[in-house]
């Protein structure tokens, strides 16, 4: 037997036996217990998507997830619909979408605050929803999870958050890359005019990879945070993000991961990244828009004041004074997205019953199998290192990537041409913007092979 078909046994081995206990096991239904210490309705009480799923075989066989896909099942201009944009946002499977409708049709109450069945079976649904998110992260407590409505509000709230701290003085230093997306890029320079700390920025090397060497010589005692992304969207460039904590700890820096781009492709272990912040965004990770996640470290969450004032952030309201919550409420005013937080649960368990080695493997075929291909057509620039994760960009001498672009469109293909939110690491290699091919599960060979048949067609018309 193989090393793959042995790895894949075993893989679906353990993945019988826990559906096998967990039919048998109370863990199957979360339950919540208040801070008065009384127990709230199971999920299971709760009632759960009614729709029957058959078991996933293996994340390897992207035509049986794509059954799962209903979006993918059809065609643009006449063409089969090629879906590579996954980077900007993935498509849903329909346990997802049933998640969502279910919450709507059976639980849709608010949380936190009614005595009620409904509001007590949202609030389980919603805080087991932070359990598995906790678990699939590897973090100390779920109480480190903050939800978000995405990655950017995540870093803002940090940026905010910190600001309004004792963290930081005039001349201090944090350091960002020019791999990153303006999100974590613009919150950190506002923060900076606002209180007079240098921005510095990691180099990017010819080759699409960040100068470590340059970034260890950055660091100071002067340098506050170190906030750079694990996987670059515009390159797929997967950063050594151990590497960049670990010296930043030496100085006594913080850190923010922006894992946007990583949590949709492999598995994130925070407890080996020893990070101060991580944050991801649903919509990347077969969940749904609007809904992300910040994790903090406990004790830092403790320390930092809030950054929105309101309901559910608070233990007690005077016209003197307000007594803030604990940790994650207090960073979570108003009523959530609580539709979102449960459906992009439902994503991870998806996620993890096809099971994040697979995924990256797949993946990892695919990305491989298109640079081979575009890298064939003449005139073609790839960007990016050889083992890039998620993303593909390219250019072509003479074609601007628009037009490109375009055409793919009228072929029925989905990339993103631009600069990808990311006009510093395009100025720094001479560019406006590229072709972007960003891959996931559902993604197959044959989708890539017809890419670069596309691409060698549209060439034709442009040149």
């Amino acid at each position: 037997m193989t090393l793959y078909k042995s790895m894949r046994f075993l893989d679906l081995q353990e993945r019988d036996q826990s559906e096998s206990s967990c039919r048998d096991s109370a863990r199957c239904s979360p339950q919540v217990i208040t801070p008065s210490g009384r127990l709230l309705l199971s999920t299971t009480l709760a009632g759960s998507p009614t729709r029957h799923y058959r078991p996933f075989v293996s994340a390897l066989d992207p035509y049986q997830l794509r059954q799962e896909f209903p979006i993918l099942n059809q065609e643009i201009n006449g063409k089969p619909l090629v879906y590579l944009d996954n980077a900007a946002t993935s498509q849903k499977p329909l346990c997802v979408l049933d998640s969502s409708r279910n919450y709507y049709e059976r639980i849709n109450s608010n949380i936190h605050r009614g005595v009620h069945r409904l509001s007590q079976a949202a609030t389980a649904a919603h805080e087991a929803a932070r359990e598995t998110i906790a678990k699939h992260l590897n973090v100390n407590r779920p109480e480190e999870i903050i939800f978000t409505s995405g990655t950017t509000d995540s870093v803002n709230l940090v940026a905010s958050s910190l600001g309004r701290s004792d963290q930081f003085q005039k001349g201090d230093e944090i350091i960002v890359s020019g791999l990153e997306h303006h999100s974590n890029t613009v919150p950190w320079q506002m923060l900076c005019e606002r209180l007079g700390i240098t921005l510095k920025v990691i180099p990017v090397l010819d080759d699409g990879t960040l100068d470590l060497e340059a970034y260890d010589a950055l660091l100071s005692e002067r340098t506050k945070l170190v906030s750079v992304n694990h996987v670059s969207n515009a390159f797929g460039t997967v950063n050594n993000v151990i590497h960049i904590c670990s010296q930043a700890k030496k100085v006594g820096a913080l850190t923010f991961i922006d894992g946007a781009q990583s949590v949709p492709h492999f598995g994130v272990d925070l407890q080996s990244f020893d990070c101060d912040f991580y944050a991801f965004s649903g919509h990347k990770v077969y969940g749904p828009t609007g809904i992300g996640i910040l994790y903090g470290r406990y004790d830092l969450l403790c320390k930092l004041p809030p950054w929105r004032g309101g309901g559910e952030m608070i233990k007690e309201v005077t016209f003197e004074k307000t007594t803030y919550n604990d940790p994650p409420f207090k960073f979570e005013a108003g009523t959530p997205n609580i539709e979102g937080g449960i459906a992009l649960a439902a994503a991870i368990d998806y996620v993890n019953n096809l099971g994040a080695t697979n995924i990256a493997a797949h993946e990892d075929a695919l990305i491989k199998r298109a640079a081979t291909i575009l890298a064939e057509i003449d005139g073609i620039t790839l960007y990016g290192p050889d083992d890039r994760a998620g993303a593909l960009s390219f250019n072509v001498e003479g074609v601007h990537h628009y037009d490109l672009g375009t055409l793919l469109d009228q072929m029925g293909f989905a990339l993103r041409t631009g600069h990808h939110c990311c006009q510093p690491l395009m100025a720094r290699f001479g560019i406006t913007g590229t072709i972007r091919a960003s891959f996931a599960a559902y993604n197959t060979i044959e989708e890539v092979e017809a890419l670069g048949k596309a691409v060698e067609k549209a060439l034709m018309m442009l040149r």
